[in-house]
């Protein structure tokens, strides 16, 4: 599926939460928190600071979520995105 996102809005992928902790603690599906990491995919027009590829944090609340097939995508605003992860 290829998306076009409109404007200042971004297609990005929710990147999988850690099933480990720091201490080696494995996680349960239930204990997971839904992550605020994602890979971008495409961005529209008038996005001037994220690119294709970089990887976000965004606002918890902010994207609309979408299924296709067993793929989960987010479309949100630039101004939902609160940092790019470098490394």
């Amino acid at each position: 599926m290829k998306l076009q996102p409109l404007a200042e809005r971004i297609v990005a992928k929710p990147v999988e939460a850690e099933a480990k902790t720091a201490s080696g603690i494995l996680l349960t599906e239930q204990s997971k928190n839904k992550t605020q990491v994602a890979k971008v995919i495409a961005v529209g027009k008038e996005v001037k600071e994220i690119k294709v590829g970089d990887q976000i944090l965004h606002a918890e609340y902010g994207p609309d979520r979408f299924k296709q097939d067993s793929d989960e995508y987010l479309i949100l605003k630039e101004e939902d995105v609160l940092a790019v992860i470098n490394g």
